[in-house]
C-alpha cells in the first residue's frame, strides 16, 4: 500500500498545474469547476512526426453546451500548443492526410461535413457537400480516397432505386411533410440508448479525397450499421493498405439484433463492384477495431470468444490478407485491450487496457505475443502512433486528461499540454491512495480512498461510499465528468470506492465472477472493503456515511436498502434497477440481461428473482435520493419511479430528481451542476457534513430541466409508527424491519436519541414476545429471558454533533438472533 505522499509524487507530471495550485489553496473543487474544465480529446500525429493535432472541448455554460476546437502541438520545438483559427466555427475529429493536410468535421455550413486546413490552421476549406450529415470519416493511406459514414434507408437500395443517398433525402422530406406522429415497428430495436429507431442505418460511402464526384455505396441494402450504434466511430472501419478496399465492423440485424453480439469484420471493394465479404464468419462472438499493418499485408483486430457476452475478454487476432491465415496473438495475456495500433515497422502492436485500477499502454510483440507496459499509473484515454513514438492522452484521479508523448521503448515521457492550469489555480484536490483486502472467496480486491480537500490530521470526516456501474467496469485511477470522487472530496467528504468482483482490469475470471451473482459476491466485497477502509483510515467517520451508485451501482444501492442498510445515513440511486425481472424485458440491449441472468425472464425466472431489490422493499427504511434521465432506454425511467413510489408509500424520507432531456448520463453542463448540488445537499442533510464556503449555498438557478419531487421527512406519528418520547428527540423516521436476508431474526425499529433515555425501554414484538434495552455510552444492553447481551454503540461514543450531544440508537442487529424466547420480529417500543 503506497502512502498518499508517494502516490502524489508519482503523479506529479500528470497534474503539475493542480499540484502547484494546492500550495496556494483558496477553495475546494466544486461541481461548477467540473462542468467548466477544458477537455482534451482524441489526438493524431502528422505523417512527418512533427505535429500532434487534438480536439479540445470548452464549455459555454450560459448556452448549456460544449464547444469543440482544434489545437496543434509542435513535437519538435516543444512550444506551447496553439489553437487553430480554422476551427473557430467548431471542429472535431482531426485526421492527417498523406500529404500533410489536416481534415476535420464541422457543422459550420449547417450540417456535419468534412473540412480541410493545414498545420498553420489559418483557413478552412469545405471538402464534402453531401445532403446528409457525415457521422465519421477516414482517409486512405495513399491519400486518394476518403470513406464517410451516412445514415441512410437501406430499403432504398433493396427497393431498386440504387441511390441510397438521394432516396433517403426524398424519404425524409416526405416524412417531414406529414403531421401524423405514430411510429410503427415490426421488429426490435425500436429504440436504442436514447433514440427511437427511424429506419436508417449507418452505411459507408467512398469518394475522392477532394470530396467531388458521386459517393460510391459499399454497403448497399446491408441490414446493419457501420459505425456501430450508439457509440461507433471511425475505429469501426479502415482502408486496406493500397486503398482499394474498406474493412468494417458490423452486425447483421434481422430479428436477433437486440440479443446478439455477433459483430463481424467485412471487406468491400472501394469501387462498390462486389458486395461485402464476411472475414470472421467463423467467430459467432464480437469482432472489432480493424487495423491494417503499414505494409498492408496483415489485418489485426480485437475478438471475443463467447457469443452474447459484451464484457468477454478481447484478444488480439492477426490475419494474413494474402493467405487468409488467422492466428491469436494474446491468448496468454489476461487483460482485455480496447484499442490497438501498429508500430511503423509492423513488428509491434500498441494496446491500451485496464490493469489493476489503471489503464495503461502495452507493447505487444506481433510475432510472439510478449507484452510489456509502456505507461504507469493513470488512465490512458486515447493514443496515436507516429514515426518517432506514441502520443497519448492520460488522466488520473488527480486531474483531467493531458497530452503526452513517449518513445517506443517507454522512455522519454514528456507532457505536452497543461490545460486548466489557470482554472485550477487556487483549487485544492483530495489526495488518494489505492488499498487492497481479501474479498469474496478470500481473493484480493482493490479499492481507493480519497481524503477530503483541506484534510486535517486528527479530524474525522463524513464519507461518500461510491459504487460503480457496468457492472463490468472500474472505479480506478481515472478522471470522470459524471461520477468524480473529487467533487465529494471538495464538499468535505472522505471517499471510498471498491472494484468489487465483476470489475474489469483484474483478469477475466474476476470479471466473469459477477454473472449470476449480482447480489452476493459484489456485496461481500463492498462490506469487507468498507470494513477494511474504516479499520485502516481512522479519519473516516463510519457513523456519518452515505452510499451512492448509478446503473448497476444504482441497483446495488437499491439492494443495499433492503439487505445492508445499517451503516448508511442515506442512499443515492441514479438510473438504478428496482426490479430485475421487468428490467430483463424492458431494456433495449437484451443480450446483457440474458447473459447476466442465464436466459430470458420467462425461461429462467428464478435467476431474475434471486437478487431482485423489489423483493426486499419491505425492509427499506434509509432515506434515499432517486435521480433519472427520461431519455434513458437502458435502465428505463419506470425503474426509478417505482423506487420513489415505494419510498413515498412507505413514508421514507425521499426525493426524486427527474431530467426530461437527459439519457443514462447527465451530460448538459447546467444539469450536471444541478445533479451534483442536489446530491451534495442530500448528503449534508443526512450526515451533518461540514458546509464549506461556496458550495450548496444557493438554490438551483432557473431554467434547468431537472424537476424535483420531494417528501418532507414525516414525523413518526405521521408515518404510523409508535413514538417513545421519554425525554428524547428522534433524529430519523422509524420503521420496522422484519428478518432480512442477513439471517437476523430480530430487527426493531431504529430510534436515535441525542441523550440516552432514562431507564429501560420495553419493546413488544409479534407473537407476544418482548425484551428490554438500556442505552448508555457503551451501547444498548438488551435483556431477553435470562440472557443479557451488550450491543456496540451504533451511534454512541464518537458520534458527536456540533452542539456537543451524543447520539444513541437501537436498531437491527443480528447479534440478537441467538437470544432465547425468539424470534423477535416486528418489535416496537411501547
Amino acid at each position: 500500500m503506497r502512502p498518499f505522499r508517494l502516490l502524489a509524487a508519482l503523479l506529479a507530471l500528470a497534474v503539475a498545474p493542480a499540484a502547484t495550485a494546492q500550495t496556494q489553496t483558496t477553495r475546494p473543487f466544486a461541481p461548477r469547476d467540473l462542468a467548466e474544465l477544458e477537455r482534451v480529446g482524441e489526438t493524431r500525429v502528422s505523417p512527418d512526426g512533427r505535429w500532434a493535432a487534438y480536439g479540445l472541448r470548452t464549455t459555454d455554460y450560459e448556452a448549456n453546451r460544449g464547444v469543440n476546437h482544434l489545437y496543434v502541438a509542435d513535437l519538435r520545438s516543444g512550444a506551447a500548443p496553439r489553437r487553430l483559427a480554422a476551427s473557430a466555427g467548431g471542429a472535431s475529429s482531426p485526421r492527417w492526410s498523406a500529404d500533410g493536410g489536416l481534415y476535420f468535421l464541422s457543422s459550420r455550413s449547417g450540417s456535419s461535413q468534412v473540412w480541410r486546413t493545414d498545420a498553420g490552421g489559418a483557413r478552412a476549406t469545405q471538402v464534402t457537400r453531401l445532403p446528409l450529415d457525415v457521422q465519421a470519416f477516414r482517409l486512405s493511406p495513399d491519400g486518394r480516397r476518403m470513406a464517410v459514414a451516412l445514415a441512410v434507408y437501406p430499403s432504398c437500395a433493396r427497393g431498386g432505386s440504387g441511390d441510397e443517398i438521394g432516396c433517403t433525402v426524398q424519404t425524409q422530406k416526405a416524412k417531414a411533410g406529414t403531421k401524423a406522429s405514430g411510429l410503427v415497428f415490426d421488429q426490435v430495436f425500436v429504440r436504442h440508448w436514447d433514440t427511437w429507431a427511424d429506419g436508417t442505418r449507418n452505411h459507408l460511402f467512398v469518394l475522392p479525397i477532394s470530396g467531388t464526384g458521386t459517393p460510391v455505396a459499399i454497403m448497399p441494402g446491408f441490414d446493419g450499421d457501420s459505425p456501430t450504434k450508439p457509440f461507433g466511430d471511425d475505429a469501426d472501419f479502415t482502408f486496406s493498405g493500397n486503398g482499394e478496399s474498406v474493412i468494417f465492423t458490423a452486425r447483421l440485424a434481422g430479428r436477433t439484433e437486440p440479443w446478439s453480439t455477433n459483430f463481424d469484420l467485412w471487406q468491400a471493394p472501394a469501387d462498390g463492384s462486389r458486395p461485402p465479404m464476411n472475414l470472421t464468419a467463423a467467430n459467432p462472438a464480437w469482432d472489432a477495431a480493424p487495423a491494417v499493418s503499414p505494409d498492408g499485408r496483415s489485418l489485426a483486430w480485437l475478438a471475443m470468444d463467447r457469443p452474447g457476452f459484451e464484457a468477454d475478454q478481447f484478444d488480439i487476432m492477426i490475419r494474413d490478407l494474402a493467405t487468409g491465415r488467422v492466428r491469436e496473438v494474446t491468448g496468454a495475456w489476461d487483460r482485455s485491450p480496447d484499442h490497438i495500433a501498429w508500430s511503423p515497422d509492423g513488428r509491434t502492436l500498441y494496446a491500451s487496457a485496464g490493469d489493476v485500477g489503471q489503464t495503461r499502454i502495452f507493447a505487444v510483440d506481433a510475432a510472439t505475443g510478449r507484452v510489456a507496459p509502456l505507461t504507469g499509473q493513470g488512465q490512458v484515454t486515447g493514443m496515436d502512433v507516429g514515426p518517432d513514438g506514441l502520443v497519448y492522452t492520460q488522466a488520473s484521479l488527480a486531474g483531467p486528461a493531458q497530452l503526452y508523448r513517449v518513445g517506443f521503448d517507454g522512455t522519454g515521457r514528456t507532457q505536452l499540454t497543461r490545460h486548466n492550469a489557470e482554472r485550477l489555480r487556487g483549487v485544492q484536490l483530495g489526495e488518494f491512495e489505492q488499498f487492497s483486502f481479501p474479498g469474496w472467496n478470500g481473493e484480493r480486491v482493490h479499492g481507493y480512498v480519497m481524503k477530503p480537500a483541506g484534510y486535517r490530521e486528527g479530524q474525522r470526516y463524513p464519507v461518500a461510499f461510491l459504487i460503480h456501474g457496468g457492472p463490468q467496469s472500474s472505479f480506478g485511477n481515472a478522471w470522470s465528468y459524471r461520477w468524480n470522487p473529487q467533487t465529494y472530496a471538495g464538499a468535505g467528504y472522505g471517499v471510498v470506492f471498491i472494484d468489487f468482483h465483476g470489475s474489469t482490469g483484474y483478469g477475466q475470471a474476476f470479471t466473469d465472477s459477477i454473472t449470476g451473482h449480482w447480489g452476493d459476491r459484489p456485496l461481500e466485497d463492498l462490506q469487507k472493503g468498507w470494513a477494511a477502509a474504516l479499520s485502516r483510515y481512522p479519519w473516516l467517520d463510519g457513523e456519518r456515511a452515505c452510499a451512492l451508485g448509478a446503473s448497476y451501482g444504482g441497483y446495488m444501492t437499491n439492494w443495499i436498502a433492503g439487505v445492508w442498510p445499517d451503516p448508511w445515513r442515506c442512499l443515492v440511486t441514479h438510473a438504478g434497477i428496482y426490479d430485475t425481472r421487468s428490467m430483463g424485458a424492458a431494456t433495449e440491449e437484451l443480450w446483457f440481461t440474458e447473459w447476466e441472468f442465464g436466459g430470458t425472464p420467462w425461461d429462467n425466472p428464478e435467476a431474475y428473482e434471486r437478487f431482485n431489490p423489489r423483493n426486499h422493499v419491505q425492509n427499506w427504511r434509509t432515506p434515499m435520493l432517486v435521480t433519472q434521465g427520461e431519455r434513458d432506454f437502458r435502465v428505463i425511467g419506470e425503474q426509478s419511479l417505482a423506487a420513489f413510489n415505494t419510498l413515498q408509500r412507505r413514508g421514507i424520507d425521499s426525493r426524486l430528481v427527474w431530467f426530461p432531456d437527459e439519457n443514462h448520463w447527465i451530460l448538459k453542463p447546467q444539469n450536471s451542476v444541478q445533479w451534483h448540488e442536489e446530491v451534495g445537499r442530500w448528503l449534508d442533510r443526512h450526515t451533518g457534513g461540514t458546509v464549506l464556503p461556496g458550495r450548496h449555498s444557493a438554490p438551483p438557478p432557473r431554467g434547468r430541466s431537472g424537476a424535483v419531487r420531494t417528501s418532507t421527512p414525516p414525523t413518526m406519528r405521521q408515518a404510523g409508527m409508535p413514538v417513545h418520547d421519554r425525554g428524547t428527540t428522534e433524529r430519523r423516521t422509524a420503521s420496522t424491519n422484519p428478518a432480512a436476508a442477513s439471517g437476523a431474526v430480530f430487527a426493531p425499529a431504529p430510534h436515535l436519541y441525542t441523550t440516552p433515555p432514562a431507564g429501560p425501554v420495553q419493546y413488544r414484538c409479534r407473537g407476544g414476545r418482548s425484551f428490554s434495552a438500556v442505552f448508555n455510552a457503551a451501547g444498548a444492553r438488551v435483556t431477553a429471558g435470562r440472557i443479557t447481551a451488550t450491543l456496540p454503540p451504533a451511534g454512541g461514543e464518537g458520534q458527536r454533533y456540533s452542539d456537543g450531544s451524543t447520539e444513541f440508537r437501537a436498531g437491527p442487529h443480528p447479534m440478537l438472533s441467538g437470544l432465547p424466547g425468539g424470534p423477535y420480529t416486528g418489535c416496537r417500543p411501547g
